[in-house]
């Protein structure tokens, strides 16, 4: 029997999570099988790095992402001026996502793929953390792991996981920045019912599905909600769950959102921009097949 010989050099930068991936420039004519290698690599390692990608301007990102997914725009936040999907996140002008998150978990349709383009890199600083949710499933106690198989959280953007921080501004205009940042962000406010443990559709295993957006577990008083939920972050946070990401311009990184979660370190001053697309999108189902589906919107 033969080996069909590997179009890739996939190569783990951590133990448990994360690879990067050498041998390729992304584009929107990719071959059919590199893809297919990228996508294996996705299940296998949750997040995959791309570096020398300068070629790619917004057009070619937003090309590229179409050959994993149908593009997904932000719920609330408009997209970037002349492209279909691209959210940027601009340290000037935008948020820092400086907490730990699934992306855009506060409805039910969540985004299968994000794939995000270093565009301004700082000198020092900036670097993005990921984290394995399902060997922090694993790791919990088998206790802990069947009483999480049958909880269910309320996510919302009704609070913002991001802390708004601009340059060079003084305190007032900061002030007014974060509340039109808000205000954008939560223009329509979504409440989605998710299971605290899904099951991932390609790969079959159980992840915890958490993170920012997270109000509270259903059935609990918030005081209950908050001890528990702090076990289960614990797990996440846990440095043998993560991958930690030293951007340099015209990197790209893509992960899988439903079986990960992102922090974006802001320990930088200078300028950063990076800007996201977002493709596919699955409604988690727990072990009995219940899915997540959404209880409350409102303007």
């Amino acid at each position: 029997m033969t080996t069909q010989k590997q179009l890739l050099k996939v190569v783990p930068v951590s133990g448990r999570i994360g690879a990067e991936i050498q041998g390729v420039q992304l584009n929107g004519d990719l071959d059919p099988a590199v893809l297919n290698e990228i996508q294996q690599a996705l299940n296998e390692h949750k997040v995959v790095f791309f570096k020398g990608q300068n070629h790619l301007d917004d057009a070619g990102q937003e090309a590229f992402a179409k050959l994993l997914g149908e593009l997904y725009a932000h719920p609330t936040v408009p997209v970037k001026d002349n492209s279909s999907a691209i959210l940027e996140l601009d340290s000037i002008h935008g948020a820092k996502a400086n907490h730990w998150h699934t992306d855009v978990t506060f409805v039910p349709e969540v985004p299968k793929y994000s794939i995000l383009r270093g565009v301004t890199i700082p000198s020092v600083g900036g670097d993005t953390v990921w984290s394995n949710t399902n060997t922090a499933y694993e790791d919990l106690p088998e206790g802990i792991q069947k009483l999480a198989d049958e909880l269910w959280a309320i996510h919302s953007n009704d609070y913002d996981y991001a802390s708004y921080k601009s340059e060079n501004v003084d305190a007032k205009e900061e002030n007014d920045n974060n509340e039109k940042y808000r205000a954008t962000f939560s223009s329509t406010v979504f409440k989605t019912r998710h299971p605290v443990v899904h099951i991932h559709a390609e790969t079959g295993k159980k992840h915890l599905l958490l993170g920012g957006f997270v109000n509270k577990l259903e059935g609990y008083k918030t005081s209950e909600s908050e001890h528990l939920l702090s076990i289960f972050n614990s797990y996440v946070e846990r440095l043998e769950n993560t991958v930690r990401w030293q951007w340099t311009e015209g990197d790209v990184v893509i992960w899988d959102n439903l079986a990960t979660q992102h922090y974006a370190i802001a320990d930088y001053e200078e300028r950063r921009i990076v800007r996201r697309v977002t493709v596919g999108k699955n409604v988690p189902v727990n072990q009995r097949n219940e899915a997540s589906k959404l209880v409350g919107k409102h303007k």
